[in-house]
């Protein structure tokens, strides 16, 4: 990725755009690590089972769309090279999840959401009002938005379908991941974030939930 401190104006809008065709457009995204679930076998699942894993997968898939989104929002705006690199490279390790998920909703038979513009452009915006915030508060909300991803990946492995092996291993190495960079910006300097802003976060993370498991 080119060094945004050294691009115009035009130069970074065209390579924000292209960064979120690669990110809502399916089949943009490549891993650089192999899936998990490649590790399992694919079991037969019921119907019903069937569409609850890619009812979870797509919701999973379309957090991890807001996180590119998210990553690059604040990256845009932040103040301090070493903080916008950061920003960066934590969006590169977050591509995998983004195309392992998108892999194995083909596997099911279902595919990413069409919302996904939106959440995008939305989670943009808030990752760029974070970095205009300070560096500080930028940190802080990688942090809040990791650890509230972990809690709902966490609650999606007990709502899979017990043999659903191959989700589960993804969904595992995303907790492992997520857990990771949360902690990394906490070390960093992330401030905590007041009560309404968490519970702001919150909501809209429920209110994208509800509507991407169907659509």
């Amino acid at each position: 990725m080119p060094d945004r401190s050294q691009l115009n104006f035009l130069d970074r809008c065209l390579v924000q755009f292209d960064l979120a065709l690669r990110t809502c457009v399916p089949g943009s995204s490549e891993a650089r690590r192999a899936s998990p679930a490649s590790e399992f076998d694919e079991t037969e699942l019921s119907e019903s089972d069937r569409l609850h894993a890619a009812g979870l997968m797509r919701i999973n898939h379309t957090g991890e769309v807001c996180a590119q989104a998210l990553y690059q929002g604040q990256a845009a705006t932040a103040k301090l090279n070493d903080v916008r690199q950061s920003m960066e490279h934590a969006a590169e390790e977050e591509i995998d999840h983004l195309a392992w998920c998108e892999e194995r909703l083909q596997q099911l038979d279902s595919q990413p959401s069409l919302l996904n513009p939106l959440w995008y452009a939305l989670s943009y915006g808030m990752g760029a009002a974070a970095g205009i915030a300070g560096d500080k508060w930028s940190l802080g909300f990688v942090a809040e938005t990791e650890e509230q991803v972990c809690a709902h990946l966490k609650q999606h492995l007990e709502k899979l379908p017990i043999q659903d092996s191959k989700s589960k291993a993804i969904i595992e190495q995303m907790i492992h991941d997520e857990k990771q960079h949360g902690d990394l910006a906490r070390d960093a300097g992330g401030a905590d974030l007041p009560a309404p802003i968490r519970q702001a976060m919150t909501a809209m993370s429920e209110v994208m939930k509800k509507t991407t498991y169907r659509i």
